[in-house]
């Protein structure tokens, strides 16, 4: 949250936090407090809707001891509901605003607190019972507390009727907290920081999570904030003719898209390129969306690649994505700090399927893999994505979703037939920052290894999954699980 406010809140201000129940105003609150209390500041919360059992309800659920925080509740009392304490003459909210306001002031006075929580304003706003009232009661808090050099939040469930304009022009700052329903999985909770005067901050929705410790929140991903310096330098595979089909390998501080079928071997190759890192020494990151860690260990260890045992010693980081308990926010947050923290120089993203389901819209898919991507790049990691096409065979197979143009280098992979056996091909359709073989060479998969064929000169149609044979002498190398013909 600090980074989003480019330090945290200006000091000696009042601000709004707007949401509706359950989108933790509370929660985040609370850990404001309790980092002043850590910073040897005197705090106060002050309830008017909640009661202070409930409050510590919620400090125990997060493992929280918020005794050092002074809590004042302004909960009705037992006495309030008898037919004696009903105002015959007066109105009673013009008896209890009056009151509730003394009250509140008199704590304030008697804690010298420097950070105040008032939560919440719904209370005060049905006191008050007329928008004018209200709005000259939240100015004379913000003027009372500026004597004070004291930072204020209010907390506002929006309970009120459309959005609450003169509060939001009363405050220094305002931030909104946001629960998106889903059709499956758990929430999205967003916040905006809609307005802070005098002071910078990160613009747009910034994706959150509620989890035992409080609120978790992500920034918002900027590349231009993160440019380094690196030298560019071959990543290559370990296969020496797929190396050479990229006319070298592929480039640090660029992204690759494996793009074909189901099943056509782009997560193995992508793990191909996971494995040679670490036999350099380098560390290496792998997110699986779509197969199970299980599955990929087991593979992988059946065609010779020890995924597994360089797990083990920390060189490779493998890490199973469940796009509907993670939301877009939180899993790039993680890639920053593979890249940052584990300086991991290798980055695997299987698939892009699995992000796109996380996500609202294509449009937001291609706008954060945008940012994504250009971060990956400027800090020299060669990041490699697979995407799933529909269909197997023939012209008509479609991608759920066009990110080929933010990708550097673009590997195709198709089934074909051939002597009765279908087989799988692999070819360079684009690389920005070389030169590369326009060739479509066998893809096999067989005697516990990967292996790239020489160049198929003898068929026309590879691509469409129905090739013509042109020569008379076309050697393959073989099918993916038979011996060489």
């Amino acid at each position: 949250m600090d980074e989003v406010l480019a330090g945290g809140l200006p000091i000696d201000h009042l601000y709004l936090i707007e949401g509706d129940p359950g989108t933790g105003k509370t929660t985040l609150a609370l850990q404001f407090l309790l980092e002043g209390v850590r910073r040897g500041e005197r705090c106060l919360y002050v309830t008017l809707s909640e009661s202070k059992h409930e409050l510590l309800g919620v400090a125990e659920s997060h493992g929280w001891d918020i005794s050092g925080i002074p809590i004042y509740e302004m909960a009705p009392q037992e006495d309030e509901f008898t037919p004696e304490a009903q105002y015959t003459v007066f109105h009673p909210s013009d008896v209890e605003l009056a009151d509730t306001t003394r009250s509140v002031l008199k704590r304030v006075e008697e804690v010298n607190p420097s950070r105040v929580v008032f939560d919440s304003l719904s209370e005060l706003r049905m006191l008050a019972r007329d928008p004018l009232r209200y709005r000259r009661q939240i100015l004379g808090l913000k003027r009372h507390f500026a004597d004070r050099q004291c930072t204020v939040i209010l907390l506002d469930d929006r309970t009120a009727e459309g959005n609450d304009l003169q509060l939001q022009s009363i405050a220094h700052g305002v931030i909104i907290m946001q629960s998106l329903e889903r059709e499956f999985g758990v929430k999205r909770r967003r916040l905006e920081v809609r307005k802070m005067r005098g002071s910078r901050y990160r613009e747009g929705y910034h994706d959150y999570t509620i989890e035992k410790g409080g609120v978790h929140v992500y920034p918002r991903l900027v590349a231009s904030e993160h440019l380094s310096d690196f030298k560019r330098r071959p990543v290559l595979s370990g296969v020496r003719e797929l190396d050479q089909l990229l006319g070298g390998g592929l480039d640090s501080g660029t992204s690759t898209l494996l793009i074909g079928p189901a099943g056509c071997g782009k997560s193995t190759v992508a793990t191909r390129y996971a494995i040679s890192a670490a036999e350099r020494g380098e560390r290496a990151a792998m997110f699986t969306f779509d197969e199970t860690a299980g599955t990929l260990l087991y593979r992988a260890a059946e065609l010779g690649m020890p995924l597994k045992k360089y797990m083990e010693n920390g060189l490779i980081h493998l890490e199973q994505v469940d796009p509907a308990e993670m939301s877009p926010g939180a899993f790039i947050v993680g890639l920053r700090d593979i890249v940052q923290k584990g300086k991991a120089k290798v980055v695997v993203i299987d698939s892009l399927n699995g992000f796109l389901n996380a996500m609202p819209g294509e449009d937001f898919l291609t706008l954060q893999l945008h940012e994504v991507l250009s971060y990956m790049n400027q800090q020299g990691v060669a990041t490699i994505m697979t995407l799933a096409q529909h269909g197997f065979v023939g012209v008509g197979m479609q991608s759920p979703v066009d990110v080929s143009y933010l990708a550097d280098c673009v590997l195709l992979f198709r089934y074909f037939e051939a002597k009765g056996e279908v087989r799988q091909a692999i070819s360079v359709v684009k690389k920005r920052s070389g030169h590369h073989e326009r060739s479509i060479r066998e893809l096999i998969f067989k005697n516990g290894g990967i292996a790239v064929g020489p160049t198929l000169r003898h068929f026309e149609g590879v691509l469409t999954g129905v090739p013509k044979h042109t020569g008379v002498a076309e050697e393959l190398s073989g099918g993916s699980n038979t011996q060489a013909d």
